[in-house]
């Protein structure tokens, strides 16, 4: 049951990371480029926890061999950009969400439900398609294919049906003023 456990601890880690990734973007109080220095200091966490921490197990462990197959290298490389590039997408869904006017905790709510609705989906079906069961996409259980459709309709519906929240709408940028006449 480790693998649940650690499965768990993922869900919790990055439910909380779009909230405190946008109050860190809040927290560099800079309006135009706040979003890129919270995100640098993401990457600096990535260095520490996907580079340090697993040079230390393999310290540790007295890994002698330090061969890596060129295929494993680049897969993993890939999969590494992709993470990287889906939370930079992360800060920018969010940044774009405020700026059309929809309160922070509106559009945090919308970003990961999104997000967390549809990585999902596509992990799913990339999956069946690169391992396809035997019998062929016909040997699909009714019950996944409904468990995607219920996983969809989800998202939808925590999107559409978000609570307003308190803070309500972030503060519209005043427009040009006609000068007064005389």
């Amino acid at each position: 049951m480790n693998w649940l456990i650690f499965a768990l601890m993922t869900v919790a880690c990055w439910g909380l990371y779009g909230i405190f990734l946008h109050a860190g973007q809040v927290g560099m109080r800079d309006p135009h480029l706040g979003r890129y220095k919270a995100f640098l200091f993401v990457g600096i966490a990535y260095f520490i926890t996907a580079v340090l921490a697993p040079l230390v197990v393999l310290l540790i462990n007295k890994e002698t061999d330090w061969s890596m197959p060129g295929k494993g290298m680049w897969l993993s490389l890939f999969a590494g950009i992709l993470g990287a590039a889906g939370a930079f997408c992360v800060l920018l869904a969010m940044a774009s969400g405020a700026k059309g006017g929809m309160s922070p905790a509106v559009v945090a709510i919308s970003v990961m439900s999104i997000i967390f609705c549809g990585a999902p989906l596509v992990n799913a079906i990339v999956s069946i398609c690169m391992d396809r069961p035997e019998g062929g996409l016909a040997a699909v259980p009714w019950q996944f294919l409904c468990g995607i459709l219920m996983a969809a309709l989800g998202g939808f519906m925590v999107v559409k049906f978000k609570p307003a929240g308190s803070h309500g709408s972030p503060p519209r940028k005043p427009g040009i003023e006609a000068p007064a006449k005389e």
